[in-house]
C-alpha cells in the first residue's frame, strides 16, 4: 500500500472494473502502432505516480506525530477521506469524459500541490480545504490512471499476440512496483530531514515516568512532558513540505509534457465510458441497491476493519509506539518495514491462495493482528530493544497483506455480475473504517481504540465464516440438483 494507502485501494478496485469491460476494448481503435510508444507512456505515468506517492504516502503515515494539538493531522486525513467518497461517486466519469485521462491525470495531480503545499502553514483554516480538494482528486486520478493502462494493455496485447488478461497484468504489475518503491524513498527522506542536528545519538532517552506514558498507557488528550512529541523545527517543516511540493510539481510535469494523448481522445471519442453526470446518479443508486444482497451485508464489517486496521497502524501505532518513544525520525524508517513486507506478501499471497485457498489466508491474517493487538496492550514499551518495532511493523504488513489481496479478490468472485456496485461498497464501507479511526484518534486512549479494532475483526470474520459457509451450501445444492 505502501501503506496500501485507500488510494491504492482506488486504483485496484478501478481495475477490476476497466477489466470487465474487456470483451468492448477489443473491438476498439489502436491507440499506438508500435510496442516501444506503448512502453514510453506507460513509464511516463509510473514516473508520475512515483513523484506524487513519494510525498503523499510519507505524508500519510506522519500526520499523526507532526500534527498533535487538537489532532489536526488525523482530522485532516478524515478529511480526505470523506471527500474521497463523494468523489468516487460523481466526478471521475464527467471529468474523464470531459477533459480525457491524459488532462484528467493532470488536474488530479495539481489537486495533490495544494496538500502539499499546505503543510508550509499547517493551519486549520488551510489545512482542512487542502484536504478536501486532494480527496476530491483522487478518485479521478485513479479512474484516468486505470482506464488509459488499461487501453495501451490491450493495444500492447494486439501487437504482441497475447492474451488482454496477460498484458493487463503485466502492465498493472509494473505500475504497482513502482508506486510500492513510492513508500521507500518517501520514507527514507522525512527519516533523513526530521533527524535532530543536535542529538549525538539516534533515540533521545527518556525519563522513565515519560516512557511509561508511551504505547499502552498513550492518551492523545495529554501534552507529557516528552521532547519526542515535540513539532520539529519550522525550518524542517519547510524543507519537508518543500521537497514534497517539489515532487509534487516535477510529477505534474511528467505527465503534461511527456504523455501522450490518446488518439481516440484527440478524435473526440469516450475515455472511461460514460461521460454524462447520470452515469454517476447510476453508480450511487445500484451501490445502494446492491445492499440488498445478504452477502454484501455480511462483508460489512470486515470491509470497514480494512480501513479501521490500516488507519491504526498509520496513526496510533506509529504516534503511540514509534513518535513517543523513539521520535518521528523513526517513523519513515517503521514505515519502510512495513511496506516492503506489505508488498512482498501481497505478491506470494496471491499465488499462494491458489494452492490453499482463501479460508487459512483470512486465519492467518486475523491471528496476526489478535496476537499484536493483545501484545501492543502488554508490553511495556523500552527504547533498548529497537528492533521490537520492526518486527511488529512487519508483522502489520504481513496480516494487512492478507486483507487487501483476498477482499478484494472475494468481492470480485462473488459480485461478477454486478462488480462495479460490489467495489464501489468496498471503497465506501473501507473508507468509512478511515473515517472513524482517523476521526476518534485523538480523543480516545490507545485501548479504547484496540478494542473496538478487535471488536470489529471479530464481527468481520463472524460474517466471512457465514458467507463461507453459505456459499458452500450453496455451491452443493447446485451440484445435488444437477446430478
Amino acid at each position: 500500500m505502501t501503506i496500501m494507502s485507500q488510494e491504492l485501494k482506488f486504483g485496484g478496485n478501478m481495475e477490476l472494473s476497466a477489466r470487465g469491460d474487456e470483451k468492448s476494448e477489443q473491438d476498439s481503435e489502436m491507440e499506438f502502432e508500435s510496442i516501444t510508444q506503448i512502453w514510453r507512456n506507460g513509464l511516463v505515468m509510473f514516473t508520475g505516480f512515483l513523484l506524487l506517492f513519494t510525498a503523499f504516502q510519507s505524508l500519510q503515515f506522519l500526520q499523526s506525530s507532526l500534527f498533535i494539538d487538537e489532532g489536526m493531522g488525523t482530522t485532516v486525513l478524515a478529511v480526505i477521506y470523506g471527500s474521497l467518497i463523494v468523489s468516487a461517486f460523481f466526478l471521475p466519469s464527467p471529468m474523464i469524459g470531459t477533459l480525457g485521462c491524459k488532462w484528467t491525470l493532470s488536474v488530479s495531480m495539481g489537486c495533490y500541490i495544494m496538500y502539499m503545499a499546505a503543510h508550509f502553514y499547517a493551519r486549520w483554516e488551510l489545512f482542512v480545504p487542502a484536504a478536501v480538494i486532494v480527496g476530491m482528486g483522487a478518485a479521478p486520478l485513479w479512474a484516468s490512471k486505470s482506464h488509459y493502462l488499461n487501453l495501451i494493455a490491450h493495444n500492447y496485447a494486439k501487437l504482441k499476440g497475447v492474451t488482454n488478461d496477460a498484458a493487463t497484468n503485466l502492465f498493472f504489475g509494473v505500475f504497482f512496483l513502482f508506486f510500492q518503491s513510492a513508500s521507500v524513498w518517501g520514507n527514507i527522506i522525512s527519516s533523513q530531514v526530521l533527524t535532530p542536528d543536535d542529538v549525538n545519538s539516534t533515540i533521545t532517552p527518556l525519563p522513565e515516568e515519560e516512557l511509561a506514558l508511551c504505547g499502552k498507557a498513550f492518551d492523545p488528550t495529554l501534552k507529557p512532558n516528552n521532547t519526542n512529541l515535540d513539532p520539529p523545527p519550522q525550518s524542517k517543516l519547510f524543507m519537508l513540505a518543500g521537497i514534497y511540493s517539489g515532487c509534487a510539481c516535477l510529477a505534474v510535469t511528467v505527465i503534461l509534457l511527456a504523455l501522450q494523448q490518446l488518439p481516440s481522445e484527440r478524435s473526440k471519442a469516450r475515455c472511461g465510458g460514460c461521460t454524462r453526470t447520470s452515469c454517476s446518479l447510476t453508480l450511487l443508486a445500484s451501490t445502494f441497491l446492491h445492499l440488498r444482497d445478504r452477502r454484501q451485508l455480511l462483508l460489512i464489517p470486515i470491509t470497514m476493519f480494512s480501513g479501521l486496521e490500516q488507519a491504526f497502524f498509520a496513526s496510533d501505532y506509529m504516534q503511540a509506539f514509534v513518535t513517543c518513544p523513539l521520535g518521528s525520525w523513526w517513523v519513515g524508517y517503521v514505515a519502510i518495514c512495513y511496506g516492503v513486507v506489505d508488498a512482498i506478501c501481497s505478491a506470494s499471497f496471491g499465488k499462494l491462495v491458489q494452492y490453499f485457498g482463501r479460508i487459512p489466508f483470512f486465519i492467518l491474517g486475523a491471528a496476526i493482528n489478535v496476537s499484536l493487538v493483545i501484545a501492543f496492550l502488554t508490553i511495556n514499551v523500552t527504547q533498548d530493544r529497537v528492533y521490537i518495532y520492526f518486527v511488529f511493523a512487519g508483522l502489520w504488513g504481513m496480516a494487512d497483506a492478507v486483507w487487501q489481496t483476498q477482499i478484494n479478490a472475494l468481492y470480485g468472485v462473488l459480485f461478477i455480475a454486478n462488480g462495479e456496485a460490489a467495489f464501489s461498497n468496498y471503497r465506501l464501507f473501507e473508507s468509512i473504517g478511515f473515517i472513524m479511526a482517523f476521526g476518534y484518534q485523538s480523543h480516545l486512549i490507545l485501548p479504547i481504540k484496540a478494542y473496538i479494532l478487535l471488536t470489529f475483526l471479530c464481527l468481520g470474520m463472524a460474517g466471512y465464516g457465514i458467507l463461507e459457509y453459505l456459499e458452500r451450501k450453496n455451491k452443493d445444492w447446485h451440484l445435488n440438483d444437477t446430478s
